[in-house]
């Protein structure tokens, strides 16, 4: 096996990231499958925006799936497996649904904004048509990125600790055709996507908030409004939980293009690399917390499975009008009818 394969860390250290891995590899097929049974399940009442809800959880399972079993399995042998061959499998698939993830949340976001900003009858023209093509869109963006590496424009190759494999930052240090990959990546495929995902949060928050104001000075305020305001919130942090795991790798990624990755010690190389990967098992549990929907059709599953839960009543099923994240103007309005009708409150 060649030197650049075998690990530079102390092997409680491999074993330790190998263990960190199942445990998010675990949490992260439970989860995102929930999530996409759930889907299956309400299909028939599934809005047209909650695709992207789908494809998000299609990406983190496809990470878990292809990726964690060979990165744990390289950490408890303390050599990576497979040599150049997986290395570049592994690469090109962690950029592939890395990719994917960041712009579908980015789409995500400016759907958000278009909805809070335009009319009911504009908000009504986000299709399924729309969507379906914003997907494929989102997969030829990432497919592109991930084969630009195999093409000769960068490369693929081992992290400084050995027993991973990504973009090979540390050696475009002084390459001039490694630094315009790398510059280009992050201008197109992170900077301008989370400026994107700023100003847009950033502009529906303050919407919400002269909402508020405005509200506030009749002392009432809708459930509507409350509705928007705690949809908006769990969309902003399914936001912050991706770009706040990636945020550190990003940080010695880019450290290792202006200075050799050897500058650095290899733990510190490792641990934003694990806690970037922890990124796919997040989004189940803010669904979970957020969404009383989510919370019930998951019980309803866990009924299924021959697990002993209490059906729903009536009253709860009101809730199955709302969707899981993205009702438009028109479901909130009529949602809010029937929950201040049933007496219950704004909670989803």
């Amino acid at each position: 096996m060649e030197e650049r394969y075998v690990s530079k860390l102390h092997p409680t250290w491999d074993y330790g990231a190998g263990v960190f891995l199942l445990i998010i590899a675990f949490l992260t097929i439970l989860g995102n499958s929930a999530i996409l049974a759930v889907a299956v399940k309400r299909s028939s009442r599934l809005r047209s925006p909650e695709l992207l809800t789908v494809n998000l959880a299609v990406t983190d399972l496809g990470m878990a799936i292809s990726m964690y079993p060979l990165a744990i399995a390289s950490a408890w042998n303390h050599t990576w497996l497979g040599g150049d061959a997986t290395c570049i499998y592994y690469g090109l698939m962690g950029f592939l649904f890395g990719v994917s993830s960041m712009m579908t949340l980015t789409v995500m976001a400016v759907i958000r904004f278009f909805v809070t900003h335009s009319s009911k009858s504009n908000s009504n023209n986000i299709n399924r048509r729309v969507i379906h093509i914003s997907i494929t869109l989102i997969w030829l963006y990432a497919v592109l990125w991930a084969i630009l590496p195999l093409l000769g424009w960068g490369h693929y190759g081992p992290e400084p600790f050995g027993t991973s494999c990504t973009i090979s930052w540390g050696q475009f240090y002084k390459s001039s055709n490694g630094f315009s990959f790398i510059l280009s990546m992050f201008i197109f495929c992170t900077i301008l996507p989370a400026m994107t995902i700023l100003f847009c949060y950033l502009s529906i928050a303050w919407k919400l908030h002269k909402t508020y104001q405005e509200m506030q000075n009749f002392k009432r305020i809708s459930n509507a409004t409350k509705l928007e305001k705690k949809l908006t919130l769990m969309a902003v942090l399914i936001s912050v939980g991706f770009l706040g795991a990636w945020t550190p790798y990003a940080a010695v990624s880019f450290w290792s293009i202006f200075h050799s990755s050897e500058s650095l010690p290899q733990i510190v190389t490792l641990l934003p690399c694990l806690f970037a990967k922890s990124s796919t098992a997040y989004n189940p549990f803010i669904y979970y917390t957020f969404s009383k929907t989510f919370r019930q059709e998951v019980k309803q599953l866990q009924c299924c499975c021959g697990e002993k839960v209490h059906f729903l009543d009536t009253k709860n099923s009101i809730n199955n009008h709302v969707s899981v994240m993205w009702p438009d103007r028109g479901n909130i309005h009529i949602s809010s009818v029937r929950k201040i009708v049933s007496g219950e409150g704004p909670n989803q």
